[in-house]
């Protein structure tokens, strides 16, 4: 997910904790309490892509693919990240530290913000289409949800309007909540965002804020805003139960889609990519292979090739025409396009060639770490699940260009995504 969303999450599972907790028989120390856990979860949220920094080890794309949601954005690293966290807290905030000498709650809370924040992180990342390997070292594979877009403004509405309820300054409370709504305002009018998501996200707002202003004075000034961040943090949960159902649907459509045009192809993955604040528009990659039925098992026969097919779906057609999905995001619809379905472009390779690249050029073969979906055209490896064939993205590896360069190193022992391709590798 991206920053925004990461913070916002942090801040406000950070002040549901603080508000959740005994409050604090002291003023000063209720003030540093609701500080210090806001700050702790918008950091630890945030705290995996530090490995950001490590991205200059390798040369792009390598180091950006391959450190990128690496070490850190484990089960292992986020126990060193926490510990550093608090550590940190703990060495340079003094009031925090009298605090946490003082008060048994705050030393809970800061330990289940920190937790919570580095787990939210991982859990949220894993939602999308680019995935995550979060039990390394006991399992090296990527685990894709496939489930939610990289920036989803439900989000930022579910914790957003609660969080704006605590802001003490009525001007900057306007302005947070005046950003809230301008920016899916300008995502809807400049292609990003559907009417249809626009008008849930108000309704959204427009119940929250309700549920705040019926509950503040029940709960007093030290739980200010705990039902409605609650309710933030349900509406988060179901738009992530309706995602799962929506992607259910969507990954069986394809499936049927692709048997109804090629029978023979044995499918191995479809990427699936949803659209922000929209459970009915796809984009998906699909990765079948055709002309060896014993691919998988590690066979070379110079028939076998690797199909790849990019698209767009619609699991509801009467109310969003994939015509009507958002163009910002993956692309339009063709002319041709169903109500249903929309192909944007394939392309067959063979099996073989890609195979012989992954086994004698090490950057390929570095690069098959990360590759779900991948593409061989023109020099270039793209995965297309950024891309159509040979276009450039921040996946793609100009093959050409690096085969007189020394071999990448270090490169994360990471499983690969299609060793299914290469023989079980």
């Amino acid at each position: 997910m991206d920053n925004i969303t990461h913070s916002v999450v942090g801040l406000g599972v950070g002040a549901l904790i603080d508000r959740s907790l005994p409050a604090e028989p002291d003023a000063t120390h209720a003030r540093t309490r609701q500080r210090m856990l806001l700050a702790i979860g918008g950091l630890a949220s945030n705290f995996p892509d530090l490995d950001l920094l490590l991205t200059r080890l390798l040369d792009a794309p390598l180091g950006y693919l391959l450190h990128h949601r690496g070490h850190t954005h484990t089960l292992v690293g986020a126990v060193a990240e926490a510990a550093l966290l608090l550590g940190l807290v703990w060495l340079l905030w003094p009031n925090a530290r009298r605090l946490l000498q003082a008060s048994r709650s705050a030393r809970g809370g800061a330990l289940l913000a920190a937790c919570a924040g580095l787990a939210l992180h991982l859990s949220m990342d894993a939602l999308n289409v680019y995935g995550v390997h979060p039990f390394w070292p006991f399992d090296r594979g990527w685990y894709y949800g496939d489930l939610v877009f990289i920036v989803e403004p439900v989000f930022w509405v579910a914790f957003g309007i609660p969080l704006a309820a605590i802001v003490p300054r009525p001007g900057w409370r306007r302005l947070f909540l005046g950003l809230l709504l301008a920016v899916p305002l300008a995502a809807t009018l400049a292609g990003f965002l559907h009417p249809l998501s626009l008008a849930g996200l108000v309704l959204l707002a427009l119940l929250l804020a309700r549920v705040e202003r019926r509950n503040a004075p029940a709960e007093g000034r030290a739980h200010r805003g705990r039902a409605a961040l609650a309710a933030g943090l349900a509406a988060s949960l179901a738009l992530v139960a309706v995602q799962g159902l929506a992607l259910h649907q969507a990954r069986t459509l394809v499936a049927a889609a692709l048997h109804g045009l090629d029978p023979g192809e044995r499918l191995l993955d479809t990427a699936l990519s949803a659209y922000p604040a929209n459970p009915l528009c796809w984009s998906f990659v699909s990765v079948a292979v055709g002309g060896d039925g014993g691919v998988a098992a590690g066979t070379t026969a110079a028939a076998a090739s690797l199909h790849l097919r990019r698209g767009l779906l619609s699991i509801a057609p009467a109310i969003v025409p994939v015509s009507s999905c958002p163009a910002g995001i993956a692309g339009r619809a063709p002319a041709d396009a169903t109500p249903r379905l929309a192909w944007l472009s394939e392309q067959r390779e063979s099996l073989a060639a890609l195979r012989g690249l992954a086994r004698h050029d090490c950057h390929v073969n570095a690069w098959m770490r990360f590759a779900r979906a991948p593409s061989l055209a023109d020099g270039l490896a793209t995965d297309m699940r950024w891309g159509p064939p040979g276009a450039r993205n921040f996946s793609t590896l100009d093959v050409a260009a690096q085969a007189h360069t020394p071999c990448p190193h270090p490169v994360p022992g990471w499983g690969y995504p299609r060793a299914d391709l290469l023989g079980g590798r």
